[in-house]
């Protein structure tokens, strides 16, 4: 695996990451604070069901 792949991975994630914040910082602020209200059961569950789409999407790209 190149490194280049790897970082360039990273910081697309960043600029998504960011987009939210930048484009609507009320909407996020609230988003945040219902995430806030979770318990853990559900925000491992969608912790979990994150990673099994990142895995599944990176089996069918490669």
């Amino acid at each position: 695996m190149d490194w280049n792949v790897l970082w360039s991975a990273c910081a697309l994630v960043l600029v998504l990451e960011g987009l939210f914040p930048f484009l609507s910082p009320q909407g996020w602020r609230q988003t945040f604070l219902k995430l806030l209200q979770l318990r853990d059961g559900q925000l491992r569950f969608f912790g979990l069901t994150s990673i099994l789409l990142g895995v599944i999407t990176l089996w069918f790209v490669s």
